[in-house]
């Protein structure tokens, strides 16, 4: 299997999805600049978290324009694996591949720590090899909270497309645990197909036992595992 991971000006998180890709699953991995023309045979395809041209603008807004993206957009259309982390999940908004939209933090300030997730459907590419409900995975961000109109958020929660929700160490939905004001306190979704994904918090960074958290694993063993 081949992982491409986008390089955007202003990314800052794509070695740190480098390094848990390759060891955390073993897996090769490719780099992929924002000018690229050609994902280069990817089978998935990872946009990293950062401050892409600088999040002027808006965060994701320029970056949608890169020349790459016209790949991207054609390959999640046709269906391929897309995980959009942080920045990644405001670009993937902001090409119109994921609904919603991503707006500054309800405290206007920028939130970097630990949170502790409830992952909403356990069923998906990005989830299926937890075995636990509850996953504590560090955000870091200043642009972080979901929106969406009610009929939208309405149709995510039928259609089973909200994967992670932010919660108390004890899985219950509350305002206490929403670090930016998200809407129904979501914190990662899917589109109706499936196949791509976005999430505020950062997986990646919690991937090595040196870390002390490893509860990011998960996500990458579950794509490994959707794939086989």
């Amino acid at each position: 299997m081949k992982f491409g991971v986008v390089v955007f000006p202003g990314s800052n998180c794509d070695k740190d999805i480098i390094s848990a890709l390759e060891e955390t699953i073993n897996q090769k991995v490719i780099v992929l600049w924002h000018k690229d023309t050609d994902l280069k045979n990817c089978d998935v395809i990872f946009l990293p978290g950062g401050f892409s041209f600088g999040d002027y603008l808006r965060s994701g807004a320029i970056a949608k324009f890169s020349p790459i993206m016209e790949k991207v957009i054609k390959f999640g259309k046709e269906g391929g694996i897309i995980i959009g982390i942080c920045n990644g999940f405001q670009i993937l908004t902001e090409s119109g591949l994921l609904p919603g939209a991503l707006l500054h933090n309800t405290s206007n300030k920028f939130i970097c720590k630990n949170v502790n997730l409830k992952i909403t459907n356990t069923d998906s590419v990005v989830t299926n090899q937890y075995k636990k409900s509850v996953i504590k995975i560090p955000i870091a961000h200043g642009e972080g909270r979901y929106f969406a109109d009610k009929e939208t958020i309405a149709d995510l929660f039928t259609n089973n497309q909200v994967i992670f929700q932010y919660c108390n160490e004890n899985g219950e939905i509350d305002s206490i645990s929403n670090p930016n004001g998200s809407l129904s306190n979501i914190a990662g979704v899917c589109n109706k197909q499936r196949n791509i994904f976005g999430m505020m918090p950062h997986p990646e960074r919690a991937s090595d036992c040196k870390l002390k958290n490893t509860d990011g694993i998960g996500l990458f063993k579950s794509i490994l595992a959707s794939l086989k």
